[in-house]
């Protein structure tokens, strides 16, 4: 059955909900487009085209580029050694798609290092689809963040004079970088950006992720540049999965009740084992399965949402517009009706005579001209959506990675479940051991406890959920599974060095932080 839907109705991302496209997102590919967005205020600029046949950046490409600074005197030693320049490049400096495929392998951008490295791009390869619009809306939360982020990814470079300044002590990987880029014209504009007019519909949750960020700044001269910017890719990434997963959660709710401000009880249970057998494993698998469950419906609201803007003839370049869709949603005006018959019979019209049949025993139940245009158009397009959204929440939350907080095994007795990476943790704590007071930072201990209540206050994750309302009335089976999880969560922290508990003394058993901080 073909239904005829049109280039709006057909289309299903909303950039006043969520901007990004339900595709297989590579993170870095992310993080190099957002640096694009902060260096020109919310604005893609396209790519200058390069002088020559082929445009394609490859590695030979780069090693002229380091042939030619060493001429120029810039660089020493890349004759004596070609071979290992070639393994730093490829190694420290690129991304690549199908990387150690020798046949197929590309490069896609320089690596998310340095605010610059846009420059230098495939862009048919760093694709982030509209995933870096969606961290740039939520850092415009705090733009003094915003700010402050813009400028730690710039040092080393001067922006007035487009040289290289090296007073800040920059790693050799940046200079590297900024030595390949600094000869490479940033790009051309095209339009104007409808980014800067709009805010996250969650913005709780992009104000969390802009205090995330402040406060991984904090480090910024404590840790290594290249370990920082390992931090800051973990917690967008975190931050991202939150945001689609949650919005799964809160969207139909927010188009019954027709406003955006309603209570936000989002939680997921989280298995530290790393065991698939595990008796938390189960309880953590059924989130993950409500989640999926969720996804549907999450679509169904998002193409009422679009559907309705379409009634009030109102684009999706404005925040305020979202509040006039959810409100028409909930108090349905006397020709709301007619304008979707009239969609419904333009639709129903261009059908088949079996599959008009067809169709009307799909909107049989569907009491409203509207419903029954929105059930069409999910039959048209929800499973494509349901199938990518699935694909995009994997990626978004790392799957199978430490950095991440999803695993799934090859076999149906294993399904998805919510985890915790040991470097997501560790990130996680770097941020939870500062303290802020009077606007200053400090590094604190944490106990156990208090780690975990403060992972589940500040961003939904359940260790132990004793104390969850959910499982007020829980079984044996269920507080032996929650024990279970913490002593797993407490040997994750002495993998990754912030927990010892050698003392008897249970005062002395505490998270330590790994920098000490003292006001700054």
């Amino acid at each position: 059955m073909a239904i005829k839907l049109n280039k709006e109705e057909s289309l299903f991302r909303n950039e006043l909900l969520f901007t990004v496209d339900a595709k297989a997102v590579n993170i870095d590919n992310t993080l190099v487009n957002l640096f694009m967005l902060l260096k020109h205020n919310g604005i893609r600029p396209k790519q200058r085209a390069r002088s020559g046949g082929n445009t394609f950046i490859e590695i030979p490409t780069l090693k002229k580029v380091f042939a030619k600074l060493e001429e120029d005197g810039a660089v020493t030693g890349f004759k004596e050694n070609p071979e290992a320049t070639e393994l730093w490049i490829r190694s420290n400096l690129v991304n690549m798609v199908f990387r150690g495929n020798i046949d197929k392998e590309k490069i896609s951008s320089l690596r998310p290092i340095h605010l610059e490295c846009y420059r230098v791009r495939n862009a048919a390869n760093t694709r982030d689809y509209n995933t870096a619009d969606q961290v740039y809306l939520m850092l415009g939360m705090n733009p003094t963040v915003k700010e402050d982020l813009k400028n730690f990814l710039m040092e080393g470079w001067d922006q007035t004079t487009n040289k290289i300044n090296v007073s800040n002590g920059l790693d050799v990987d940046s200079l590297g970088l900024l030595h390949i880029i600094k000869n490479v014209k940033p790009g051309f504009f095209e339009s104007n950006s409808n980014l800067n007019q709009i805010y996250p519909v969650l913005q709780k949750q992009a104000e969390l992720f802009c205090d995330d960020v402040r406060r991984l700044l904090v480090y910024k001269r404590l840790i290594p540049r290249n370990v920082l910017i390992d931090y800051l890719k973990t917690v967008t990434s975190f931050h991202l999965s939150l945001y689609i997963q949650k919005l799964i959660y809160l969207l139909p709710k927010m188009i019954k009740s027709g406003k955006i401000d309603i209570l936000d009880d989002w939680n997921i249970v989280l298995d530290a084992t790393d065991n698939y057998e595990s008796k938390v494993a189960k309880i953590a698998a059924d989130d993950a399965e409500s989640l999926t469950n969720k996804i549907y419906d999450y679509i169904k609201s998002t193409f009422q949402v679009n559907a309705a803007l379409r009634r009030l003839k109102l684009d999706k370049n404005n925040s305020d517009n979202l509040n006039k869709a959810f409100k028409i949603l909930k108090e349905k005006p006397a020709d709301f009706e007619i304008y979707f018959e009239t969609q419904w019979d333009n639709l129903y019209s261009t059908l088949e005579e079996e599959d008009k049949i067809l169709i009307q025993d799909m909107v049989r139940y569907e009491d409203t001209y509207f419903d029954r245009y929105i059930e069409t158009i999910l039959k048209t397009r929800g499973t494509y959506q349901y199938r990518f959204n699935n694909q995009l929440i994997d990626n978004l939350s790392q799957k199978n990675n430490e950095r991440g907080f999803m695993a799934q095994g090859r076999s149906r007795k294993h399904p998805k479940r919510f985890v915790l990476g040991t470097r997501l943790l560790e990130t996680l704590v770097q941020i939870l051991v500062l303290e802020s007071k009077e606007n200053q930072f400090n590094t604190r201990t944490l106990s156990i406890e208090e780690l975990i209540q403060n992972i589940r206050d500040r961003y939904g994750l359940v260790i132990n959920g004793l104390n969850e309302k959910r499982f007020e009335d829980a079984d044996l089976q269920t507080h032996l599974a929650f024990k279970e999880n913490v002593e797993a969560f407490k040997k994750k922290l002495r993998q990754i060095g912030f927990y010892n508990d050698l003392s008897d003394a249970y005062i002395l058993q505490r998270i330590r932080p790994r920098y000490e901080l003292n006001a700054q």
